[in-house]
């Protein structure tokens, strides 16, 4: 059974290393060019639609400087999937801010996942099978073991680095 499941577990690590990143799709529920499954964040802050908000709105979010000292003080090896819609106005206003708060943390890229959802909020071959997305933007922090720690969906209950503190502060 472990050998069965170890197989299937490279085959959709294969499958998903094999995908195209930054791949260029027409939405049919949007009527608009999108782009769907893995991202790099260059693809993603070059792709016209989603740069011509993310630009501004960056630079002009601050995070409050209080909480990012706590929340500094909290990140170890943590891992984030960020699942958005590059079709979606949430996505459009809170990735950049989000980007913001992590280059703020000084956060890794390494250890940050960018997966953009069609329309009807889904992804091809797998990659967002099992994480529950229902709104967009969702960004969910793992720990190191790759358990969910907590989420951020749609907008924060407060700011971001508040909500990023109140999941890094329940792992304790």
């Amino acid at each position: 059974m472990k050998i069965f499941l170890s197989i299937t577990l490279i085959i959709i690590a294969m499958n998903v290393a094999a995908q195209e990143v930054n791949k260029k799709v027409h939405d049919k529920i949007h009527n608009k060019d999108i782009l769907l499954n893995a991202c790099s964040r260059q693809g993603l802050i070059t792709f016209p639609e989603f740069k011509e908000m993310y630009d501004p709105l960056y630079e002009a979010y601050i995070p409050d400087a209080a909480t990012m000292i706590e929340l500094k003080k909290l990140i170890k090896k943590e891992h984030i999937k960020i699942i958005l819609g590059t079709w979606c106005g949430d996505s459009k206003v809170n990735v950049p801010n989000f980007f913001k708060v992590l280059d703020a943390l000084q956060f890794k890229e390494k250890n940050t996942e960018i997966i953009a959802v069609d329309g009807s909020k889904k992804a091809e071959n797998g990659i967002i099978d099992g994480l529950n997305i229902i709104n967009v933007p969702t960004f969910i922090v793992f720990d190191k073991k790759g358990n969910e720690l907590g989420r951020i969906v749609e907008h924060p209950k407060t700011t971001l680095e508040a909500d990023l503190l109140a999941i890094f502060k329940k792992k304790k």
